[in-house]
């Protein structure tokens, strides 16, 4: 037993502890290792997550900006990049809009001409009806005369599109304060203004296969009711809005800043197509148009008339179209007796304001002015319309361009894209649309092309289907039947031509054709009149205001 040792108990004690905190300290190292892995891997994540985010933001932001571009807005295009500056994508892009804006030339206001178009006929067999005794009926002449149909009016837009041609607002040529625009556009780019007249849907145009009113989509966007020859009721694209909407959304680029067009509204009727004014409330004064309507409508809620009616012009206005006044009962302003206009405005806001708001731009009915350019500023009728809010004016002329910013008013003259002019260019060799389009590739086929259907001297016309004027009982030249003389060739009080204005009998047409004179003194083409220098113009001629 000498020399052996005996192995201590506490010795094995303290080995195993070691063991365990070695095991411990492993473990511990291992999970930190873990954690710190794990916070690596969520760290990249996250990072790349972050990153991918920010490039959907960056590149969210591109796709707004390359929106703005593409309608020429470059300086917002650029604006809404700044803050992504350091983003090689993005320093690109802002070289692209610096490069396409320092390609770009200023537009002058002059140099910009102002289309318009009425109600779009849908269904020619019945807007040119041709089943009268005469070969055609009452309403024949007005419609091929002074409305355009839905598929001439598309192949209208894509012909200027493909010339070059790109919407402006009309406040983009001048602001209120009567300073010129800043509108800028590439070199190979003209600029146009378009309006529409009377997108009231008179009961005048009932049957005749227009749209009937416009209403709002499920995505609260303007599209239009339309009945069929069947009585069938649709609703879409079916007037000049909603077509005029969807192009553009198809070809932004054929609207600089997103403009739109100019609704011009009389109100004897009501609004858009819907029955707005208080004759209907009232049942007072009611002509037969509206009695017949009122008792086919037993159930009619003037106040939700108006309420819908706002809606519509609510979302017209986001949408970018403006409104104007088109007189409240499609008067001829200049023979009108200034208190006969006055009794008409203070009609229109009293009864078309309080639905579609304040307008500073009137679009005179019939095309007729209310003064010579040259006494334009001092007439007692300017001084009224100008003491009333409005500073934008626009007559008929016919003419390529008639363009006047005076001290207080912006003065338009604007063309008329109907079948009287697509007729006089197809048949008669006028050259007055040549600058928009070739007649030869708008002309519906379904469009009749007799000439005494275009013939201005109204030896065809019994009556015409367009707006029915309701002239205050002070409007010397009204009819028994409350419409305006039809193509009165007298000047009138103030001045202006009224010659070959397109005037209406009893079933109440548009007259949009007023050949009222421009700046330079001379009768407008097709006047039949003579202006103050005593000369006057052929459908035919190219005066200097024109070319």
């Amino acid at each position: 037993m000498k020399g052996r040792r005996v192995p201590l108990k506490n010795n094995n004690t303290k080995s195993g502890k070691r063991k365990k905190r070695k095991k411990i300290v492993l473990k511990k190292r291992f999970f930190i290792i873990l954690f710190l892995l794990f916070c690596l891997i969520a760290g990249s994540i996250f990072a790349f997550t972050r990153h991918q985010k920010q490039e959907r933001i960056i590149h969210a932001a591109i796709d707004k900006a390359d929106q703005a571009a593409v309608q020429y807005d470059y300086d917002r295009a650029m604006s809404l990049l700044k803050e992504y500056g350091d983003h090689k994508d993005v320093q690109k892009k802002l070289d692209e809009y610096s490069e396409k804006k320092s390609d770009t030339r200023k537009i002058s206001p002059g140099s910009v001409t102002h289309v318009f178009f009425h109600s779009l006929v849908v269904d020619p067999t019945r807007g040119f009806s041709l089943t009268g005794k005469s070969g055609w009926d009452a309403g024949t002449p007005g419609f091929c005369q002074w409305m355009t149909t839905v598929n001439e009016f598309n192949a209208i837009l894509e012909e200027m599109y493909d010339r070059g041609y790109v919407l402006v607002d009309i406040k983009d040529l001048c602001d209120k304060d009567m300073n010129p625009g800043t509108i800028r556009l590439p070199k190979s780019k003209k600029a146009f203004v378009l309006s529409l007249d009377d997108l009231s849907y008179y009961h005048s145009y009932d049957n005749r296969g227009t749209a009937s009113k416009l209403i709002l989509n499920n995505k609260n966007k303007p599209v239009c009711e339309y009945y069929t020859k069947e009585g069938t009721r649709k609703t879409g694209a079916y007037d000049a809005v909603p077509l005029l909407d969807r192009f553009i959304r198809e070809h932004p680029d054929f609207s600089y800043h997103g403009a739109k067009g100019t609704i011009a509204l009389t109100g004897y009727n009501g609004v858009l197509g819907y029955r707005t004014d208080t004759t209907y409330r009232d049942e007072t004064s009611l002509d037969e148009d509206q009695k017949k309507w009122l008792e086919a409508h037993p159930d009619f809620d003037w106040e939700k008339e108006c309420k819908e009616a706002r809606k519509v012009a609510k979302a017209l206005k986001k949408d970018g179209w403006r409104f104007a006044s088109h007189t409240w009962g499609h008067i001829r302003a200049g023979q009108t007796p200034l208190e006969g206009l006055q009794r008409d405005t203070e009609k229109w806001k009293e009864r078309v304001e309080p639905i579609v708001g304040k307008t500073d731009i009137i679009i005179f009915a019939h095309g007729e002015d209310i003064a010579l350019p040259e006494v334009y500023a001092t007439s007692d009728k300017f001084k009224y319309l100008s003491s009333e809010g409005y500073r934008y004016f626009c007559n008929v002329d016919g003419r390529r361009l008639t363009t006047v910013i005076g001290d207080s008013y912006f003065h338009q003259g604007r063309r008329n894209l109907d079948g009287y002019r697509m007729y006089q260019a197809k048949y008669n060799g006028s050259s007055m649309l040549d600058d928009l389009f070739d007649v030869n590739e708008v002309w519906d086929k379904n469009r009749p092309s007799n000439e005494e259907l275009y013939d201005l001297s109204g030896k065809s016309q019994k009556s015409t289907t367009g707006t029915q004027s309701q002239t205050s009982s002070d409007t010397k030249n009204q009819s028994s039947s409350g419409s305006s003389s039809s193509d009165n060739k007298s000047q009138s009080s103030s001045g202006s031509s009224s010659s070959d204005s397109k005037s209406q009998s009893s079933s109440g047409s548009s007259s949009s054709d007023s050949k009222s004179q421009s700046s330079s003194g001379s009768s407008s083409s097709d006047s039949k009149s003579q202006s103050s220098s005593g000369s006057s113009s052929s459908d035919t001629a190219k005066s200097s205001s024109a070319t």
